[in-house]
């Protein structure tokens, strides 16, 4: 057993750990809550019947199948006893983020004891028959996953895929100054790249205005199979490293509950007194580049503590062996079950639970009051704290359009200037706010540079005199990791305030899978009526494949959006703006939206512009629409073909299409489809925005060929109009995974979607030939040929694709 408190700071030292009075009174009591919480998540484990063991163990009472996680539950639920003791004692409210979300059952059973899970889930009583229900309900059909999933009282983190525990903790810290995260890493989880990057939150982390993030390093030297890098780390090289990413660890180690119960007792006490120091010395006019180092814990416990220790002669616990089920095959192995009970007795159920199945008023009495509890904390359902973003004329963003297809804006400025003005409107009289803008390191270089109008990029570190728009007290979030900067708009978002993460379109698919595990825990949160609604999870893809041309074939990619595709459509929303006025309008809905994904895919770069913003309200709020100025086909007449579009540079090139139709084959009549709600072109019965088949009719015909200029990779809009009339009709040209390097006009061409490509296609698939039918082949084919010989003599596009633009029809 050791105890080793490290500081070598400027502040003073933490009190000494035994400063803080622990008596044996309270010791036996936090080790009877410690039993208590054991016994429930082993009864989680495995047993369907007989919860309180009234009864000699039989096979009979066994679930038919084992399910859960054992190792690290043991760690969790001793941490949550002792941080409700510094609760009580403090009455400081606190959120508990768990990395090892496979410990769902200690998360479960915490949640029981304090109370909060019979109050949210009444047919899970606080009596024997609710012990019953808890035991049967955990991972079998029709319950709870095995996870700390959404379903789990005070739980902002699923945990299942490893990685985000501390971005997500640091999200909910964010402009939350009374709120102390507890967040345990485990070491496993330890070895992710995301985690890795998020033990730089001291650099982002500012004790003036935001809350603490306390990590609690566990370190139980195994994973599923084997060894922890950590775990087999010496504690000199733990703490160097933590030490050199800005904390200040103490470490507490053993494997006697008696002796490590008061020492990590006292290792919460002490950094709860250095963050309260740390507080108010930042809140009295400090400077956060002053700031001591944040206190951390790392805490060396085996791993399935309290569980079986030999298993068939095997070492099982402090071993890989204990991580889920260590005692398996009961049916076959009679002794298994014998060790079962006497594992399951050695907690003494008799004494923690009364005639009836409650948990005796002694311990009972260890749960804080109300809100305080952790499974109860309005933090971990954030739309209870939620406040709407305050109303703003987005007239006064609005880029004035006298006619379409004339004026070049970039489409994403004005979105910023929106930002801006939310940030002014958000903020609160210490420093912090409600809103905030996550970036890697592309704010400006996506063109919403306006925010830097009335705040910095946050950097608790020291600050130059050639930085730009740096300062402590800043609140745009950059940092060169996806991971990090959607983590923390996602912790942000669930502890009920509002956000954006901007990023470049190809690099959003490294933290795709994020995206992917925060949908579908919104899709749970919907059906759960105790969780309130909170705001939607906004992505702004930007720097496009089409128009990252500069930066060359690793930067082109659209992949976000066939990952998105797929999943729950209560969540899932994907917008492709085509100018300035439809994005302001999207980011405006967006940001006011709750419980949703949305992607909105939009280039930063200039662009011709279509829509006043009336229109683009209109338009967005449709979906989709017909361009009336743009084809040539009378409102009350078929066409022979329609041409369709969704994104921005598509809509550019099928307009530029219309306009040689319509000036070479002016008898072909053309109708003209901006997508800008990609889910409209689902069914109504698969996506809340679906059209219904004669909606969808009415706009593409039932039965004329669909030409089809799209954002991404085809297959996606293959797949959304799977069902419809005809689908083989509809022939979509997109990103093909074409080009690098080189000019923004030649990216649509080696794409196959360039302006003349979707005129071929539409002769090609037109059902009559009119007069100029001819010409215009041949002409698209000699404008494809010059094309490729002039950028290549010139470095440039042809000038007059360059600089084209939208000419309206002659009367």
């Amino acid at each position: 057993m050791n105890v080793v408190p490290i500081s070598e700071t400027t502040p003073p030292a933490p009190a000494p750990l035994d400063v803080w009075s622990y008596e044996d009174h309270a010791l036996d009591l936090d080790l009877r809550w410690w039993a208590a919480a054991n016994y429930l998540t082993v009864g989680q484990i495995y047993l369907r019947e007989n919860a309180l063991l009234r009864e000699p163990l039989r096979l009979e009472h066994i679930k038919p199948r084992l399910l859960g996680h054992w190792g690290t539950s043991p760690g969790l639920s001793m941490i949550y006893a002792l941080i409700n003791r510094v609760i009580r004692e403090t009455h400081t409210d606190w959120l508990y983020v768990t990395g090892p979300g496979h410990g769902g059952p200690a998360l479960v059973a915490a949640g029981w004891l304090e109370g909060t899970y019979s109050e949210i889930y009444p047919h899970v009583g606080d009596d024997a028959a609710g012990v019953r229900t808890l035991f049967r309900q955990f991972s079998s059909p029709g319950g709870v996953p095995s996870h700390v999933s959404v379903q789990t009282p005070g739980s902002i983190h699923e945990g299942g895929e490893l990685g985000y525990a501390l971005v997500h903790a640091a999200g909910a810290a964010f402009d939350n100054p009374e709120l102390t995260v507890a967040c345990v890493v485990g070491d496993g989880e330890a070895e992710t790249g995301p985690l890795s990057g998020s033990w730089r939150l001291p650099a982002f982390l500012n004790a003036r205005r935001d809350g603490a993030v306390l990590p609690i390093l566990h370190v139980n030297g195994y994973k599923i199979a084997g060894p922890t890098l950590l775990g087999r780390s010496s504690d000199d090289n733990i703490v160097s490293y933590l030490r050199g990413q800005g904390w200040d660890p103490t470490i507490v180690a053993g494997d006697d509950p008696r002796e490590v119960f008061p020492a990590l007792y006292g290792a919460l006490r002490g950094a709860q007194a250095r963050i309260e120091s740390m507080r108010h010395e930042a809140r009295s006019g400090g400077s956060p580049t002053a700031q001591a180092p944040w206190p951390a814990i790392v805490l060396r416990t085996p791993k399935g503590w309290t569980g079986p220790d030999v298993v068939d002669g095997v070492q099982v616990q402090g071993t890989f062996r204990a991580h889920q089920v260590p005692l398996a095959g009961l049916a076959e192995n009679p002794e298994h079950l014998r060790m079962l009970e006497e594992w399951l007795r050695s907690y003494a159920p008799e004494t923690l639970f009364d005639e009836h199945g409650r948990l005796v008023p002694e311990l009972r009495a260890l749960a804080p009051e109300g809100d305080k509890r952790m499974s109860a904390t309005p933090h971990a359902n954030g739309g209870r704290v939620r406040e709407d973003l305050p109303a703003i004329d987005l007239a006064t963003y609005e880029v004035a359009i006298e006619a379409p297809g004339r004026l070049r804006v970039s489409n994403t400025f004005s979105s910023g200037e929106l930002m801006r003005d939310l940030y002014a409107a958000t903020t609160k009289p210490d420093g912090g706010g409600t809103f905030r803008l996550f970036s890697p390191d592309e704010t400006a270089s996506n063109r919403l540079q306006a925010v830097f109008d009335v705040t910095d990029r946050c950097f608790v570190g020291q600050v130059l005199d050639t930085d730009d728009h740096l300062g402590h007290d800043g609140r745009v979030m950059e940092v060169l990791s996806e991971h990090l900067c959607q983590g923390w708009l996602e912790g942000y978002t669930l502890t009920g305030r509002h956000g954006v993460f901007a990023t470049y379109e190809a690099f959003a698919m490294v933290s795709a899978s994020m995206a992917v595990q925060h949908v579908k825990w919104l899709q749970h949160a919907q059906e759960l009526p105790w969780r309130e609604s909170v705001s939607s999870l906004n992505v702004l893809l930007t720097s496009t494949c089409w128009r990252n041309d500069h930066n060359g074939f690793s930067h082109q990619g659209p992949g976000l959006i066939d990952a998105m595709l797929p999943l729950s459509p209560g969540v899932v929303r994907v917008w492709l703006p085509p100018d300035a006025n439809s994005t302001l309008s999207i980011m405006d809905h967006c940001l006011r939206s709750t419980d949703h994904v949305n992607l909105i895919v939009v280039d930063k770069q200039q662009h011709l512009q279509y829509l006043t913003l009336e229109e683009a309200h209109r338009h967005c709020a449709t979906g989709a629409g017909v361009w009336e100025w743009a084809g040539n086909c009378p409102e009350d007449e078929q066409p022979d073909i329609v041409l369709a579009c969704a994104g921005d540079v598509p809509t550019q090139e099928a307009l530029a299409a219309a306009e040689l139709l319509r000036d070479h084959v002016p008898d072909l009549k053309v109708r003209f489809v901006n997508v800008v709600d990609l889910m409209a072109l689902l069914p109504e019965n698969d996506h809340p925005h679906g059209y219904a088949d004669s909606q969808f009719d009415d706009l593409f015909t039932p039965d004329k060929h669909v030409v089809f200029a799209f954002h991404g990779y085809p297959r996606a809009v293959h797949q959304l109009i799977h069902g419809r009339s005809n689908p083989g009709r509809f022939h979509v040209r997109g990103f093909s995974e074409q080009g690098t390097t080189t000019t923004p006009f030649d990216m649509v061409v080696l794409n196959r979607m360039s302006r003349y490509h979707l005129a071929q296609e539409v002769l090609r698939r037109a059902s009559r030939r009119p007069d100029g039918w001819d010409e215009l082949r041949r002409l698209c084919a000699h404008r494809l040929a010059e094309h490729e010989r002039y950028i290549r003599e010139h470095l440039e596009d042809l000038p007059d694709i360059a600089g084209w633009t939208w000419r309206a029809a002659e009367v």
